[in-house]
């Protein structure tokens, strides 16, 4: 079986280069993929000319606008643009033209799109975007990080669902962990959301539901799975991309102070190299919008070409696990 992959090729920093490249990356790796790069043709043309690819595999569709990163009202860009690269790479998902997308552009059209467009599956109260945070072992699902800022109880439910059917799918881990993010691990901890979200957590026996979590316990593997309002997992995914720039740049500030840490830094060189690909981001690729009815990947918006080819990548395996058909057989609506 092939998969077809639309990808945003005008979406992102690093954009049309970054996806051009990615798709071809992606191409070469998979012998099942056929990818449609969206975008400016004479642009996208460009970023090929001297590169070898099969034509059969790789498809241009020219799109006359773009959803630029400053938009400001990303929903309302949607809208507006209805031929940018975002939207109709969103409109091919919905009329099975391609089943998937792949996007490094504007967060909040992207939540908007994937919901007007291409539409939520049956059943789902709202869909929800995760991260992967590199953790360990394997990485811990957070979400949701933005695409609900204010959440009911039954939204919560709903995201612990999804996460742990596309969890299993994507990690063969059998029961994963599922933890409610709250600023203490007693069961009455937290605000007025989190206090009722609990005992319905608890009650659900399809979850391995863990209790409460800690921010600062995620990384330490305490669970597979962090479910949490839009508005605190994006503080959440902010504060740790944060920190993670900081904490590189200050051991590179640190070590080029003395002769004994620049000798120490080229002795460290590989594994700090190691340590950074675990931090960054682009590690992952990209991670799904759950609960939209079709394959829809959000891809860090900083993204080069190699996390570019990743996402697409995880489009792909997203594709092959049928995540989606699970969902919309064991979801439950509260």
């Amino acid at each position: 079986m092939g998969y077809s992959i639309a990808v945003d090729a005008m979406g992102g920093d690093h954009a049309p280069e970054a996806p051009v490249e990615g798709a071809l990356t992606a191409l070469g790796a998979f012998d099942d993929l056929t990818v449609t790069l969206l975008g400016d043709t004479a642009v996208i043309e460009k970023v090929l000319e001297g590169k070898e690819y099969n034509r059969d595999r790789l498809h241009i569709l020219h799109t006359t606008q773009v959803v630029e990163n400053e938009e400001r009202s990303p929903a309302d860009a949607i809208r507006r643009k209805k031929d940018s690269s975002m939207a109709v790479a969103m409109r091919m998902v919905r009329e099975k033209k391609a089943d998937g997308m792949v996007s490094a552009g504007n967060t909040g059209a992207l939540l908007a799109g994937a919901t007007l467009l291409v539409g939520r599956i049956p059943g789902i109260l709202r869909p929800a975007l995760s991260i992967a945070l590199p953790t360990g072992e394997r990485p811990t699902l957070v979400l949701d990080v933005g695409a609900n800022m204010d959440c009911k109880p039954a939204y919560l439910v709903q995201f612990a669902q999804m996460s742990s059917i596309y969890y299993r799918a994507q990690y063969g881990v059998d029961s994963p962990r599922v933890g409610l993010l709250n600023v203490g691990a007693e069961g009455g901890k937290g605000n007025a959301l989190t206090k009722e979200v609990y005992p319905m957590l608890r009650e659900e026996t399809a979850l391995n539901f863990a209790g409460n979590v800690e921010a600062r316990d995620l990384f330490a593997g305490a669970v597979e799975i962090a479910v949490c309002d839009g508005f605190a997992g994006n503080i959440l995914l902010k504060t740790v991309e944060g920190a993670a720039g900081f904490i590189l740049s200050l051991m590179k500030e640190t070590i080029s102070q003395s002769v004994k840490g620049k000798i120490g830094g080229l002795m460290l060189k590989p594994d700090l190299r190691d340590m950074k690909h675990k931090l960054d981001p682009s590690s992952v690729g990209g991670t799904p919008l759950l609960g939209v009815d079709g394959a829809v990947i959000k891809a860090h918006g900083n993204s080069k070409a190699a996390a570019m080819a990743n996402a697409i990548g995880q489009c792909r395996r997203f594709l092959q696990s049928g995540v989606n058909e699970d969902i919309q057989k064991n979801i439950e609506i509260h």
